[in-house]
């Protein structure tokens, strides 16, 4: 019995200690508008808490002017039009501040 409560504890310590750095190595959290893998294709479907000024800030990030009003979709992306490099594109951006452009 006592070995296992030392274990346990041991363990909790360890997550404790070791809980913080894995949440700060999570580059979500460091870079908005970076896919977390290869796997992940944006712009992903959620609960968007971004206001349409925030998401317009977001784009011009990117390198993107003269942007159009924003709408918020059923699915939460913002969806608009904007230039970038002489090219009217369609820009978007998900709950998770994935900025993503097709060509019109």
């Amino acid at each position: 019995m006592r070995i296992g409560l030392r274990s346990g504890i041991a363990i909790a310590g360890v997550w404790l200690a070791l809980g913080p750095a894995f949440a700060q190595s999570n580059p979500a959290k460091q870079n908005p508008g970076v896919a977390q893998s290869k796997n992940e294709i944006a712009p992903v479907p959620g609960a968007n808490s971004f206001s349409e000024a925030q998401a317009r800030t977001l784009i011009e990030a990117q390198g993107y002017a003269d942007v159009s009003p924003l709408m918020n979709d059923h699915r939460g992306i913002w969806q608009g039009t904007a230039k970038k490099g002489g090219n009217k594109v369609h820009v978007s951006v998900d709950f998770k501040g994935h900025v993503t452009a097709r060509h019109e």
